[in-house]
């Protein structure tokens, strides 16, 4: 089976091209793609299918030739992954299996069809309109954090710092504890610090998450898209453009004049192979 290696702001991915659908993919057999030490290692595997050839897709070949079949690293399936549809996008380029015209290249996922621009160094894609719908809490060890429920395809909850906690002394080896009738499914964890105020068009933020399904990742890009919608709205802005500083890197999340939500930042593919098994 051959494979490729991919990230986004070290968000990292086994890629896996099926464009007929015809590969058995299994939770064990992604668990074990993703595994560090045993297998291949990433936070997800991206499987390249045609939509029409895909029954979650199917009614989606229409708007998108190219379905993103998202795996999390422990073998659940997930319905969106921001960093994995710039590598994804990056993959159908790179491959030939596409081309990125002037309106943006369609990829369809579990969470819609998101739209891709490709620039010089970094690709952006207008996703899912956020919906802050709800207040929660999220647990770590002795301290419970408020914080925003989002949706933007997948699940989120947005935790602002208390004030003399270090975003970088948190312990995020565990899965931090959560409202289960507000979050039934699950849901992915970001801690936030601002590290310069949202006063204007632009702001900036500090952020690390806890994934459901993968633990701490380097970066995640639903939760940024999550994270800068928190950071709008608490600013009084309807529109700007929130630079997000993850361990992996830079990502910026934009909402623009027209409504349009934007997740802008690297997609990179580091090594291809063959799995032997």
């Amino acid at each position: 089976m051959r494979f490729t290696k991919g990230h986004g702001a070290g968000n990292d991915f086994v890629i896996l091209s099926d464009p007929d659908g015809a590969l058995a993919l299994t939770p064990e057999l992604v668990a074990s793609l993703c595994d560090r030490r045993r297998g291949i290692g990433g936070d997800g595997v991206l499987r390249v299918v045609r939509s029409a050839k895909h029954p979650e897709a199917a009614g989606l070949a229409g708007e998108a030739e190219w379905f993103m079949d998202y795996w999390n690293s422990d073998g659940s399936i997930a319905e969106m992954c921001g960093n994995g549809v710039r590598v994804f996008v990056r993959y159908l380029l790179e491959n030939a299996l596409a081309t990125a015209g002037p309106a943006g290249l369609p990829v369809a996922t579990r969470a819609g069809i998101m739209v891709a621009l490709v620039g010089a160094e970094t690709i952006k894609v207008r996703m899912t309109t956020p919906d802050l719908y709800a207040g929660s809490t999220a647990t770590l060890g002795p301290l419970t954090f408020p914080g925003v429920a989002v949706d933007v395809g997948n699940p989120h909850l947005v935790c602002g710092l208390h004030d003399g906690v270090a975003l970088d002394a948190l312990d995020l080896t565990r899965e931090p504890l959560f409202d289960a009738a507000v979050f039934p499914h699950g849901v992915n964890i970001e801690f936030v610090e601002g590290a310069e105020p949202v006063t204007g068009a632009d702001g900036h933020v500090r952020m690390r998450v806890h994934e459901r399904g993968s633990g701490e990742t380097l970066a995640c890009g639903t939760g940024a898209l999550a994270v800068g919608a928190v950071a709008l709205r608490d600013a009084g802005l309807t529109t700007g453009s929130i630079a997000v500083d993850l361990p992996g890197g830079r990502l910026t999340v934009t909402h623009d004049e027209e409504g349009a939500w934007w997740l802008e930042g690297p997609a990179v593919l580091v090594a291809e192979g063959e799995v032997l098994a």
